[in-house]
This record gives structure tokens, C-alpha cells and sequence, in this order.
């Protein structure tokens, strides 16, 4: 859930192929315009720009997300246009390439500088996005503004064939990034593919709607289009940068009030931040949707909090050694606490039910049945190493699966458990 970049070495082998496949593709287009020549060199420089001020002004959404959807906007209408003020615009897929490499490049340069370096497959995926987009449309360009009677008739089949392309682009785009998420998370590709659908589909929205306005603007009213079609989209990108940071703040408050509990003496240090790692990665094994998870990662780090009421500390914060009445007040108390809030309702439920047992006559809720599972591991092996410890831990969840603990959950916690690190990564 950290928002900090992935350095090249931290890319899996799927991440390298995407960079190097942009890269190719990013030479070629330089090399071509260079041996051409820039064609309609005022429009170029024009939409570089304002490609460029998008990349400046990136943000990272949620699940670490790095977007540009200005930049985007600025790419998608340099690929689509067909005119600028009735003089038709000639330049090639190559050049698009050339010009939107340029501009990302133009506008990354600021954040390096402060030590805010772009995420490579992030960037080398809008890069290959729009140039999917650049090799499949600009080859009938031409021939879609003969349609329009030289810009003078109707567009509606214009606009058909520019729709029926940006919903391809967008399709290849979230299935590049469903394959990313799904090796860098270790999630199912379904559920990669949900989430992704779920994000990219308003941005992607706004971004298409905005790309294809910004093209047939310039039409009418030459590149004076490019600032009042940009001006929604920056709109919408501060709607989704408040977002962001309130989510971001959230996450910072439900940090610190999980550190109370490790601060006051009550659980062990690291315990609650090793239990909600621990809950998340079980989670996506069972493919929970990432509201789901964000849900799960808050009561997961919350889950001990109940344990500030209690006059004597359990010895080592271990609820899995108390007896069952202890452990369910435990949980009934920390729920009232996170209830008071007024915003967490649904983590307090889950951390309400994290003590239920999973053979009771109410099933607790998939989250609540993983935080008890990855409480009670976590309790008996701590940050240990130890193999045979986790072994251990392991066969004693297991022998009371199905009364306590649910089976599906324990035996994705030994899968998470035993599960190496991985091979392909730089």
C-alpha cells in the first residue's frame, strides 16, 4: 500500500519487457522524425507541451498508481487530430510516438531532479498505450478527413471509428496492467483485471472524452483547444489528487492509533504492522477486491486496539493465549473505538467479529475469519524466522480448523507462509 516508487531493480521480468518494448518503440519514433523531419512543427511542439505539463502535474492513486491523465488527454488528441483550423494535420504514428516521448521525458525532468523519479513500467505503459493507439489510427487519418468533406461534412463516422479505437486502447491498457499488478501483488488476473476496470474506468472516461474533444476543437478553433479542453481535465485531476490524499491521511491516522497499542506496552513491537501485511496478502490469495483489502489492512493494524482497556497486559499482547471471553471483549472494545470515528463502520464490524469462532451460528465476515488467522500466527511466531516454528503454528491452526479457524484461510496463510521469494526479480 506505500506510494514510493519501484526502482528498476525492483521490477519483475514482466515490468523490464514493457520498459524495453517502449524504449524500441520511443527510438524508432525519434529516429523517423529525425530523419523526416518534424512535420507541422508548431502543432507538435504545441501538444509536446502540454504532454509534458500532464507528466509534471502526476499523481499516484490509489494501490500505488502512478497517472498522467492530462498528459494522456494531450497524447490522445495529437493521435486523433485530423485538422488545425481547417489546415489537415499530416503527421505519422512515429512522430506521435516522438512527441509524446519527448514531453514525458521534458516533464519527468523536474521530479528527478527533487528525487521523485516516475515509475518506469507506469510511464512505459502510457507510453505503449498511446502508441497502440498512434499505429492503428493515424493510417487512415486521411482518409476519415476525405469522409468529412475536408473537414466541411458530417463526423459522426469519424467519431464512431475514434471510439470503437480509444475503447481498444483502453482494453489493451488495463489488461497490460492487470498482468503488472497481478505479478507485483500476487494476485489472481481476474482479480487484477477488476480492480484495474474498476480504477481506470472514470479517469479513462474523462481522458477519452477529454483526448477526443481536445481533437475536434482544433477544427474550429485552432490550438487555442488545447487550454480550454485542458481545463475540465485539470479539474477532475484535483478531484482525484483530494482523494488520494484523503485516503493517504487516513491510512497515516490508522497507523498511529495501531502504534498505541506497541507504544503502551501492550502487543509486541511490529505486531500489528506484521499482522495487516500478513492479512492483505492473504486476502488477495483469496481474491478480495482492493476496497475489500483497504478495508482489511485498516482493522487488521486496529485490531489489538480493544486491548487499551484492559488494567493488566496479556503477556506479550497474545490474544490467541487468552481464554475466549477475554479475547471477544477485546474485540467488542476496540470495535466501539473504531465505531466513534463516525467513518469506519464496516472495520469496526470486522474487527467486532475478528474473535468469532467459524463453526459459531453466525459466520463471521471473510476479513474478520483472516485478521483471527493472522492474529493467532503472528502471536505464536512473532518477526521469528524460524521454520519450525512456523510449522509448528501452522499445524495448531490447523488442527482447529473448522471450529475456529477457517480451513480455505489457514491453508492460504501456508501458502503465503512457505511461499519463496521470488526469482525474476532484479
Amino acid at each position: 500500500m506505500t506510494t514510493a516508487s519501484r526502482p528498476l531493480h525492483g521490477l519483475d521480468s514482466g515490468g523490464l519487457l514493457l520498459i524495453c518494448a517502449a524504449g524500441l518503440v520511443t527510438l524508432a519514433g525519434i529516429a523517423y522524425t529525425a530523419a523526416v523531419g518534424l512535420v507541422d512543427p508548431q502543432v507538435a511542439v504545441a501538444f509536446g507541451v502540454l504532454v509534458a505539463a500532464g507528466e509534471l502535474a502526476r499523481l499516484t492513486m490509489p494501490g500505488n498508481r502512478e497517472v498522467a491523465p492530462i498528459g494522456a488527454a494531450a497524447a490522445l488528441g495529437y493521435t486523433l487530430l485530423l485538422d488545425v483550423g481547417g489546415q489537415p494535420a499530416r503527421h505519422s504514428a512515429l512522430q506521435v510516438v516522438a512527441v509524446m516521448s519527448a514531453g514525458m521525458v521534458l516533464g519527468a525532468l523536474p521530479h528527478l531532479a527533487v528525487g521523485r523519479p516516475p515509475q518506469p513500467d507506469a510511464i512505459a505503459r502510457r507510453l505503449l498505450s498511446g502508441a497502440l493507439l498512434a499505429f492503428a489510427y493515424r493510417p487512415l487519418a486521411s482518409t476519415l478527413y476525405a469522409t468529412t468533406g475536408n473537414g466541411q461534412g458530417t463526423w459522426w463516422a469519424v467519431l464512431g471509428v475514434m471510439a470503437m479505437l480509444i475503447v481498444g486502447m483502453l482494453a489493451a491498457d488495463v489488461v497490460i496492467a492487470a498482468l503488472l499488478r497481478a505479478a507485483q501483488v500476487r494476485t489472481a488476473f481476474r482479480v487484477a483485471i477488476r480492480d484495474e476496470l474498476r480504477m481506470a474506468a472514470p479517469l479513462g472516461a474523462a481522458v477519452a472524452a477529454s483526448g477526443t474533444l481536445l481533437a475536434l476543437a482544433s477544427h474550429s478553433m485552432n490550438l487555442a483547444a488545447l487550454v480550454v479542453f485542458a481545463a475540465p481535465l485539470l479539474v477532475t485531476q484535483v478531484a482525484f489528487r483530494k482523494y488520494a490524499g484523503i485516503r493517504a491521511t487516513y491510512l497515516q491516522t490508522v497507523r498511529a492509533l495501531a502504534r498505541v497499542t506497541e507504544v503502551g506496552g501492550y502487543v509486541e513491537p511490529g505486531h500489528s504492522r506484521r499482522v495487516s501485511r500478513l492479512a492483505v496478502a492473504i486476502g488477495r490469495e483469496l481474491g478480495m477486491a482492493e476496497p475489500e483489502l483497504l478495508e482489511l489492512e485498516y482493522a487488521a493494524l486496529m485490531h489489538d486496539i480493544g486491548q487499551l482497556s484492559l488494567r493488566d497486559p496479556i503477556p506479550g499482547g497474545a490474544t490467541v493465549l487468552t481464554d475466549a471471553k477475554t479475547a471477544r471483549s477485546i474485540a467488542e472494545l476496540g470495535a466501539e473505538v473504531i465505531r466513534k470515528t463516525g467513518v469506519l463502520d464496516r472495520v469496526a464490524d470486522i474487527v467486532r467479529h475478528q474473535m468469532d469462532p467459524f463453526d459459531g451460528p453466525d459466520t463471521p465476515p471473510l476479513a474478520s475469519r483472516i485478521i483471527k488467522a493472522a492474529n493467532a500466527y503472528d502471536d505464536l511466531v512473532g518477526g521469528s524466522t524460524d521454520r519450525d516454528r512456523a510449522a509448528a503454528a501452522l499445524e495448531r491452526l490447523r488442527l482447529d480448523g473448522g471450529d475456529e479457524y477457517d480451513p480455505a484461510v489457514v491453508e492460504s496463510l501456508a501458502k503465503i507462509v512457505d511461499r519463496p521469494a521470488p526469482a525474476n526479480r532484479l
